[in-house]
């Protein structure tokens, strides 16, 4: 049975308590590690290691390209030890281990390797004066910063996270999600291993509600809190960066639109929508959830969908050639679930699908459901995708629109009119065509309404991440 604990100021370390919790393997459901349960305590000697980082440590003080040669080597161990980090967010959380070997863990070492770069290549603003003043602009790091990654991409998110963050001179106190804990101690073990200093890059398990969760939220000492998860917990959060006036970055639910026009190419946007939903066992934030075909294809999309749905592989995420696994715990089934037994009580149709063995849920597509149903409203995230028909373009865009989430959007056509303009008409902070989850890392990351506050990646986690400073000299004699 491997233990996890948290990485404070340097050292892996048990609770303060000595409490434990245990990680369960959604395949066998049963345990596989044990893992420190962190407390107020534990959370308040992670924030001031970093403080005390931050403040009088090496981190901040580093030149760019100095701290860059850091996360570059954390970059070749995070490849180096691929096989471990994936298998630990796979036994974490059930996702099929071609997902996290071979998409997130190499993601992973790209956050870092950008950031490392982005930093060091950044430039400021220079602004000449008439007056004989000249000013010019610098980003100051902004102090501790405290990230609380989600359980569906644990490494993937938690580097996005932590490296922009350390990249321009910031400390962390990492809060993994308590279902996929392991990731997070491996990581830090291996930040130590690139020669991160202590204190820099801490990492405390626990839970949210008065665990870690809240007592680094509401810690005064905190100055950068940066979330991703369900947007209710996102509300409780933005209150208490509030309280403390302490900026607060969020990436929250979404109900993602994927809109399928009659002129589309349907070989690629059959082929794209079944990732864009069944990826990670759908639970992704940015999943192609609603369907929108236009009404004369809709038949013809539903019958190559299903077709490509019931050929993907369900199984143990540890085999290789698995494509979708269990969900990630018990309770996430159980409400999966029951959207997928409530469809037909609803009005809906399943066309294919329905659920699995264990904690598992087969590819599932609904249709017959209208707009105003739970099932197209409500962020499932499971492998369950509900198809609707549309008749025009302005259609389209009304029903991809009329929802409180804004995260993301996807739309097939080869009209490249159409695609502009309806990419502009779409409510959301990403829009692709053509394709989806293809990122550029200098582009703005993040949603709309009930999808989040604020941007990330590029300049844009340079300005949360930072503290722009303006200095004004004069250049001439009075």
């Amino acid at each position: 049975m491997e233990f996890f604990g948290h990485v404070i100021d340097g050292e892996e370390v048990k609770a303060q308590s000595g409490a434990t919790f245990e990680s369960i393997d959604p395949y066998t459901r049963s345990q596989w590690a044990e893992v420190a349960l962190g407390d107020a305590a534990d959370a308040d000697r992670a924030v001031t290691a970093a403080r005390r980082a931050f403040d009088s440590g090496p981190w901040p003080r580093m030149g760019y390209a100095e701290r860059g040669r850091i996360l570059h080597r954390l970059a070749d161990l995070v490849e180096a030890n691929a096989d471990e980090l994936g298998m630990a967010d796979t036994q974490d959380m059930g996702k099929p281990i071609s997902q996290s070997r071979g998409n997130d863990v190499p993601r992973s070492a790209a956050n870092f390797r950008f950031f490392a770069d982005h930093a060091r290549l950044s430039t400021a603003e220079v602004l000449p004066m008439d007056s004989g003043h000249h000013t010019y602009t610098r980003f100051e790091p902004a102090g501790v910063v405290a990230a609380i990654a989600p359980w569906n991409f644990p490494l993937m998110l938690e580097t996005w996270k932590i490296a922009p963050a350390l990249a321009w001179g910031n400390t962390v106190v990492l809060k993994p999600a308590e279902d996929t804990p392991a990731s997070a101690t491996i990581l830090a073990r291996l930040a130590l291993e690139a020669g991160m200093p202590p204190g820099t890059l801490n990492v405390v398990h626990g839970y949210g509600p008065d665990s870690t969760g809240q007592a680094l939220t509401e810690h005064t000492d905190v100055d950068r809190i940066t979330f991703t998860g369900e947007s209710g917990t996102g509300r409780i959060i933005a209150g208490a960066g509030a309280r403390n006036l302490v900026p607060v970055s969020l990436e929250l639910g979404g109900k993602g639109a994927n809109v399928i026009f009659a002129d589309a190419d349907l070989d690629v946007a059959v082929d794209w929508s079944i990732r864009a939903i069944f990826t990670n066992t759908g639970q992704v934030c940015l999943a192609g959830s609603r369907l929108y075909v236009q009404r004369e294809i809709v038949d013809e999309f539903v019958k190559r969908f299903t077709a490509a749905a019931e050929a993907m592989i369900v199984g143990d995420p540890k085999d290789e050639v698995t494509q979708i696994g269990p969900l990630a715990s018990e309770e996430h089934f159980l409400k999966v679930r029951s959207y997928v037994e409530s469809v037909e009580s609803e009005g809906g149709s399943i066309v294919t699908g329905g659920v699995g063995e264990g904690w598992g849920v087969r590819p599932t597509i609904v249709t017959g459901l209208g707009q105003d149903a739970r099932h197209s409203r409500e962020e499932i995230f499971g492998p369950v995708a509900v198809v609707l028909p549309f008749d025009s373009e302005a259609d389209a865009v009304r029903l991809a629109n009329d929802t409180p989430y804004g995260l993301n959007a996807m739309l097939f056509t080869e009209n490249v009119h159409r695609a502009h303009r309806v990419s502009a008409a779409l409510r959301a902070g990403t829009v692709w065509v053509n394709c989806f989850f293809v990122r550029d890392l200098r582009a703005p990351f993040g949603g709309v309404g009930e999808s989040g506050i604020g941007r990330e990646g590029g300049n844009f986690s340079r300005e949360f991440f930072t503290e722009p400073k303006a200095v004004v000299m004069q250049i001439k004699d009075q």
